[in-house]
């Protein structure tokens, strides 16, 4: 059986103890509530230790990793340093990353073999544009996303992957998926890994919903068979809005 995942990126929010405050938070309210799927927070670099040492029963991630191991590369956070803070988690090939960052399918291959070197599991990000879904090659898109950037594991390799879909053109646009759309592109990701690795694997790999996932909605999307959870932006900074999301499981 596959993991039902609920995962949250904070992106570029929270000082220090605002992040502190929120993680004890959300352990407080999840201790001695039975969970049916795993919760991990993904965190701005500076907050990592010190949520790490807040939390029992919630994973801890980053929302990035650099695509060299050490060295001359200032501002850079290497996978060995992420993985002393107690995180086991990164967030890898996110829409913004690859928009605003300009993270190719290749630098985002490097990401992830040092991120899998250093012992972490990556949350690995995928999806379309606007323009992309509206010509009709998400399917293209994120087919080549995946190969040319996860196609060279082994197979065990692999097998430590977690994949997110991000439907970029329903992320601030006014548009909306329907939970029809996300079950379809998810089933055609688990079968381009099928593909590669077969069914077995293909049928473990947990896939992720990352479009604009809320407590009205989760319930639907998470009832399709291919949405194994979701990657929850804003909805994350809210224990009160993150919880119902957990629970719609």
């Amino acid at each position: 059986m596959r993991k039902n995942i609920v995962a949250g990126n904070w992106k570029m929010n929270n000082t220090l103890q605002e992040g502190i405050n929120l993680a004890r938070e959300l352990q407080k309210v999840l201790e001695g509530k039975t969970l049916k799927c795993e919760v991990i927070i993904c965190t701005p670099f500076i907050h990592l230790a010190s949520v790490a040492a807040e939390v029992k029963t919630i994973g801890v991630g980053a929302e990035n990793i650099a695509d060299k191991s050490s060295g001359a590369y200032t501002g850079e956070v290497s996978g060995a340093m992420i993985a002393s803070t107690g995180a086991k988690y990164v967030i890898i090939g996110h829409s913004e990353r690859r928009a605003y960052y300009g993270e190719t399918n290749a630098i985002l291959k490097e990401k992830v073999l040092l991120a899998l070197a250093n012992g972490l599991t990556p949350i690995f990000c995928v999806g379309e544009v606007l323009a992309e879904r509206e010509a009709g090659k998400q399917n293209e898109v994120v087919g080549t996303q995946i190969s040319e950037s996860l196609f060279n594991l082994s197979t065990e390799d692999f097998g430590k992957i977690i994949l997110a879909y991000e439907p970029v053109w329903a992320i601030g646009t006014g548009k909306t998926a329907t939970s029809g759309q996300a079950q379809e592109i998810h089933a055609f990701i688990r079968k381009t890994v099928a593909g590669k690795y077969g069914n077995s694997v293909a049928d473990a790999v947990s896939i992720l919903y990352g479009g604009s996932c809320n407590a009205g909605n989760a319930g639907e999307l998470f009832a399709n068979p291919d949405v194994d959870g979701g990657l929850i932006g804003g909805a994350s900074l809210s224990v009160d809005k993150f919880l119902p999301i957990i629970e719609a499981f």
